[in-house]
Parts: C-alpha cells; sequence; structure tokens
C-alpha cells in the first residue's frame, strides 16, 4: 500500500455519557473522506438504534464465531456486552485512502493503538463527572445499577486519558468538534 493511498485510523473513545457518538456523528456529516468502523455488538438495540448503522447486533454464538475467525482488529467487553471492530471493511477503507473514524471504548482504543501505533486516539472527556452522571441519567435508557457500573468504569476510565493522543473536553459540542478537527488535520499531516 503506497503512503499517498494510505487511509488513517482515527479513533475516537470516552466513558459513557460523554457525547462520543454525537461528535462521531458530527464528524462523519461534517469532515470529507471520513467513513465510520460499526461495531459489532452483543448488547440490545437502544431506541433509535438501527441494524448496520449504529451496530451490527448479533448472539453470543455468532460473535463468538467471528472472534474465532479472527474477523475483529479488537474485541472487549464491556458493561456485560461484547463488542468488536470488524477487520474487512476497515482494511478496505484504510487502503483507500480513507479516514476511518472509530468509536470504541477506551480499552478498546488502547489495544488498537498497540496494534495500530500509527492511528489517532483521541480522549473525549466530560467537565466532570457530576456533568457525565446528569448527562447518562438524562438518557433514561437502563437500570440504576446499570447506570452505577457506568459511573464507575467511567472513573476507571478516565486514569487512562493520559494514554491518548489528545485529550478533548466536552463542555460544548462546537468547541469540540473544532479542537478534533485541529487533531485530525495535524495527524494527516504526519501521514
Amino acid at each position: 500500500m503506497s503512503r499517498e493511498k494510505s487511509g488513517l485510523f482515527f479513533v475516537i473513545s470516552a466513558p459513557s455519557g460523554t457525547g462520543k457518538t454525537t461528535l462521531v456523528r458530527k464528524i462523519l456529516n461534517e469532515i470529507p473522506n471520513t467513513v465510520p468502523s460499526i461495531s459489532v455488538t452483543t448488547r440490545p438495540p437502544r431506541p433509535g438504534e438501527k441494524e448496520g448503522v449504529d451496530y451490527y447486533f448479533v448472539s453470543q454464538e455468532k460473535f463468538k464465531e467471528m472472534k474465532d475467525r479472527r474477523e475483529f482488529f479488537e474485541s472487549e467487553e464491556v458493561h456485560g456486552y461484547l463488542y468488536g471492530t470488524p477487520r474487512a471493511a476497515l482494511e478496505k477503507a484504510q487502503q483507500n485512502g480513507k479516514i476511518i473514524v472509530l468509536d470504541i471504548d477506551v480499552r478498546g482504543a488502547l489495544t488498537f493503538k498497540k496494534n495500530y501505533p500509527e492511528s489517532c486516539l483521541v480522549f473525549l472527556s466530560p467537565p466532570s463527572q457530576a456533568v457525565l452522571e446528569r448527562r447518562l441519567r438524562s438518557r433514561r435508557t437502563e437500570p440504576e445499577a446499570s447506570l452505577k457500573r457506568r459511573l464507575e468504569a467511567a472513573a476507571v476510565e478516565m486514569r487512562e486519558k493520559e494514554k491518548f493522543d489528545c485529550v478533548i473536553i466536552n463542555d460544548d459540542l462546537e468547541n469540540a468538534f473544532r479542537e478534533t478537527q485541529k487533531v485530525l488535520e495535524k495527524a494527516l499531516r504526519k501521514l
């Protein structure tokens, strides 16, 4: 693969409820040459999520078969569900010189970086733990026990942010988007 045709893996990661998915959608809608990485998951769809757009929803058995066939770049268990980043579509997009935007959890992002050190990892941080809790509660998508697990996981994930290429605080979507654009432009210059 020639250097000029090589794409970029641009990974956005954050604790649940930080606004990662909203930011990723904005990136995909407003920045040319970006394509999404659509993860595979065993969790049930949330209201409004679509198969093949937000995720590929599969059974535990199907996920295990895919993992056994080494169809994932990386896979992790998060909040009791399995998530994996499919390999074939990403390799094709990279070979076509695309910017592949990955929306994956913190552990998955760090695993990805070990395998693809040329990737650019962005840690999206909430302004505070209190704001994060308010955002998660306002979703009203899960029971209290699950919400508590997500908040505990967020505290652990926040300790990993220094391992990322950059940290962007999502206190305002437009500001976070502008900062993300700057990081992306810098990463593209390094290719």
